[in-house]
């Protein structure tokens, strides 16, 4: 039973986003805590986290950082891995700033936020 309510709220957890996602596709660099660098595509982004692509799996938990073009490397934790992607929440909130402008850069077509 205990085990039954696990499972529904870790399905849960998944869906509750504190922000919502954008589809994009930006090339970057990842890297799992202990491991190498190498060239991935980040798939979606929000001010919490990101999914990219990733060949090898990685274990919920896992700290790790991405570099996006233009970027510091940001510190994540690995959240879920799936069929060679993974979603990461970052340690801390991106600035809406910063994260209005990643998305101005890779997708200049779409508006994102008014200043009214």
């Amino acid at each position: 039973m205990v085990e039954q309510q696990f499972k529904r709220y870790e399905v849960a957890s998944q869906e509750d986003r504190c922000a919502p996602r954008t589809r994009i596709t930006i090339p970057a660099t990842f890297r799992a805590s202990g491991g190498r660098a190498f060239q991935t595509m980040v798939h979606d982004l929000s001010l919490g986290g990101f999914c990219c692509s990733a060949v090898n799996r990685l274990q919920p938990g896992t700290i790790c950082w991405v570099t996006l073009p233009g970027l510091e490397s940001l510190q994540s934790e690995v959240i879920w891995w799936n069929n060679s992607l993974v979603g990461c929440a970052f340690q801390n909130l991106l600035s809406p700033i910063v994260h209005d402008n990643i998305l101005v850069r890779w997708q200049p077509e779409t508006v994102y936020r008014s200043t009214l």
